[in-house]
């Protein structure tokens, strides 16, 4: 199954999920490839970034979300590994761990521990180029604001609510990927 195909599974074309979804996911996607293709030294693979970009959020409509559209149950943190565990389902374990590892600049087990986080323990932080590039990608927009990217120097500020061991990751990944 193709990953468009995985996407209209789950969210109905048409609906407001849908278009939030969709336009979300295009938005961090497109960004993803930008920076693949302005850093051609980093030799990541392109197709990868935009299959796992346009699915790192599949998991959302499992979540209690109502500003977004989302009518599930789980806790929003939750949508990372819930997408985790559908993608593995349909044949996508690689794209899977985009979605677990993509909430904020990752979450340790000691995060998840320390926070009493609802989800599973273990480590949950991105590993390989291609998923830090889809993860720094999404920092840039907001679900809840379509359409607006967002500065670095929010981004940051945001980021710093959650430690700022979350900046530094952050500003690493400028030094790489701006």
């Amino acid at each position: 199954m193709e990953p468009l195909s995985v996407i209209q599974k789950y969210y109905k074309e048409g609906t407001k999920l849908y278009n939030i979804y969709f336009t979300h996911v295009s938005q961090v996607t497109d960004k993803a490839l930008s920076i693949a293709r302005n850093h051609p030294e980093l030799a990541v693979d392109v197709r990868f970034i935009e299959e796992a970009g346009m699915l790192h959020d599949i998991g959302i409509f499992q979540t209690n979300a109502p500003h977004i559209a989302c009518q599930g149950s789980f806790p929003y943190i939750c949508h990372g590994y819930l997408g985790r565990e559908l993608l593995t389902v349909e044949g996508y374990p690689k794209h899977g761990l985009v979605c677990e590892r993509h909430t904020g600049t990752g979450l340790s087990l000691e995060t998840i521990i320390n926070r009493k986080l609802p989800i599973p323990h273990r480590d949950m932080r991105p590993v390989s180029l291609e998923e830090k590039i889809i993860c720094f990608a999404d920092k840039f927009y907001s679900k809840s604001q379509l359409g607006k990217e967002k500065t670095v120097k929010k981004i940051r500020q945001n980021l710093s609510s959650h430690g700022w061991h979350q900046v530094e990751i952050f500003d690493e990944w400028c030094e790489l990927f701006l």
